[in-house]
């Protein structure tokens, strides 16, 4: 490949992940449920909820000071530069200041992994940054929120809390969030960046679900679909276990 083209092509393909790097540092500090039992099972308004979720994950965040666990990082990509797959296996250990990951195994195109995927992590890592934290944090700081319904279709009720960006921080993002009744955390996104991330990308798709892990909320899988505008898409998923 010309050397012009490929420095198009990896333009590409980053620009196609840089708007999912700050939300699953933001879901990994969702956390479990009122130890008092006292959540109320009334709907409350906006600033109310609002405020139940910053007060309820300040006190957790302290509370999950270190994890460990498995992430599987994958990058389809289908367009003007043809078909390209490629897929990594990392071990995270985290604490709220600093990040470390192992590359346990990898496949596929070793110009994803190393200009797409392994970019994502060193990203990550920079990201856990107090300063960038709280800049990108999910707060009314940062965001103004609207109360748009209830969805009681998967057991418990859930807030569903329409969320637009105050900054034009590049990593926030516009659209809605799902919180939950009991425990007052995030438990869906589906969104897309503030702004868009390149000139290169037409529209980028944001979706993301966490799941209770005992008594912390955390991150289940990823999915971020990037539409180019010379034609094809880039999708990159993210699935956590362990």
């Amino acid at each position: 490949m010309p050397s012009i083209t490929r420095r198009i092509a990896i333009q590409f393909l980053l620009c196609a992940v840089v708007s999912l790097w700050n939300v699953p540092l933001c879901a990994a500090r969702q956390s479990a449920g009122d130890p008092s039992g006292t959540a109320a099972k009334e709907f409350l308004t906006v600033d109310r909820v609002v405020s139940r979720m910053e007060q309820r994950n300040q006190e957790r965040a302290a509370a999950l000071r270190t994890y460990e666990g498995t992430r599987t990082y994958r990058m389809q990509y289908r367009g003007f530069f043809g078909s390209h797959d490629a897929e990594i296996v990392v071990a995270v250990k985290a604490s709220p200041s600093e990040k470390e990951f192992t590359v346990e195994s990898q496949s596929g195109s070793k110009f994803i992994i190393d200009h797409v995927l392994k970019k994502l992590l060193d990203g990550e890592k920079e990201a856990t940054d107090d300063q960038a934290r709280s800049r990108t944090a999910l707060i009314s700081k940062n965001y103004a929120f609207t109360l748009t319904g209830i969805d009681d279709s998967a057991g418990d009720p859930q807030y569903i809390l329409s969320v637009f960006p105050k900054t034009d921080e590049k990593y926030l993002y516009r659209g809605k969030i799902w919180v939950d009744t009991n425990d007052f955390a995030v438990t869906r996104i589906e969104a897309e960046p503030a702004r868009s991330p390149s000139m290169w990308i037409k529209k980028a798709e944001i979706k993301h679900k966490y799941e209770k892990v005992g008594d912390f909320w955390l991150p289940q899988e990823n999915r971020t679909e990037s539409l180019i505008r010379l034609g094809g898409h880039a999708l990159l998923s993210i699935d956590y276990r362990d």
